[in-house]
């Protein structure tokens, strides 16, 4: 193929715009299309007057960033609409408002965002004392689910650090205010962020207060350590005459007091024999309930 028979910009202009106008001016055209964002349904006047993410407006969240970025010795707030890559990582189990209030906030942080969420591994927690009730799996699927979302990292480290950055292209990473000082944060994770912090790559976003607080979860991974107290409850819900809410009266006594710490003694065990038995009954019902699908 020799170089005459490739079509010039005068020959598209022939082809495409009888006027002769320019592939540029043809482009310019195109302009009037208004860019694809998320929409989002208006909040109720309830969450409203009860949770204090929800009346923020893009305007006000952009405009929190560009201040906390502008008054940080090494970052500021870009002036250009160059798509940025924003990343934020967490368990998510199990998934709240606050956690969506936190995804919404960093999407809306700039004007033009690619929100990239990472969803830290099962076995990652597992090291780091924390026991998912829901699989890595499922997580993973629920943040592909959420409008705020544009990309899911399943292999998420439990710490960031340099290369991570440079290699997924990460401009900024959200971290929610207070986490810092939060004891239930845990501290390894936020010596990644420390090292973001000093860059000037963090950006903050404000926690939602007056949440309901999220539900105590029994992993399913737990079910092989509590057979004992399984094959307790079973033993017990077999006993003929048995009543769940029948506790027997603990005595009382008006002996000497060397008698009646004996008696006192004697009174705490059978309080926490009282609340052993309790906690194997639950085991035992919990394990014959159906599955939920």
């Amino acid at each position: 193929m020799d170089s005459s028979s490739v079509l010039s910009d005068e020959d598209y202009d022939v082809i495409s715009n009888p006027g002769q106008r320019s592939l540029e001016s043809s482009i310019a055209d195109l302009h009037h299309i208004p860019a694809l964002t998320t929409y989002e349904l208006p909040p109720s006047d309830a969450a409203r007057e009860r949770l204090s993410a929800v009346t923020l407006s893009p305007v006000d969240i952009q405009g929190y960033v560009q201040k906390a970025l502008n008054a940080s010795s090494a970052g500021k707030y870009p002036r250009d609409n160059i798509t940025r890559r924003v990343y934020v990582d967490g368990v998510f189990d199990v998934l709240t408002i606050g956690h969506v209030h936190q995804l919404r906030q960093a999407k809306l942080s700039f004007p033009s965002v690619h929100l990239i969420v990472g969803v830290l591994s099962d076995e990652q927690c597992r090291a780091h004392n924390t026991t998912p009730h829901f699989s890595h799996l499922e997580r993973c699927e629920l943040m592909r689910h959420c409008r705020w979302v544009d990309e899911v990292l399943h292999d998420a480290p439990w710490t960031v650090n340099d290369r991570f950055i440079i290699d997924k292209r990460i401009d900024y990473l959200a971290l929610e205010e207070g986490s810092s000082v939060n004891p239930e944060f845990d501290k390894e994770r936020l010596k990644g962020y420390d090292v973001a912090k000093r860059l000037g790559r963090v950006l903050p976003t404000r926690m939602t207060t007056r949440l309901t607080a999220a539900p105590l979860l029994v992993s399913r991974n737990l079910s092989e350590d509590i057979g004992a107290f399984q094959e307790l409850a079973e033993m017990v819900l077999e006993q003929p005459g048995h009543n769940t809410f029948m506790q027997p009266p603990l005595k009382t006594s008006t002996a000497t007091s060397a008698d009646s710490k004996t008696h006192d003694i004697g009174a705490v065990g059978a309080m926490e024999d009282l609340e052993a038995i309790e906690v194997a009954e639950r085991c035992a019902r919990k394990q014959r309930q159906p599955v939920r699908g």
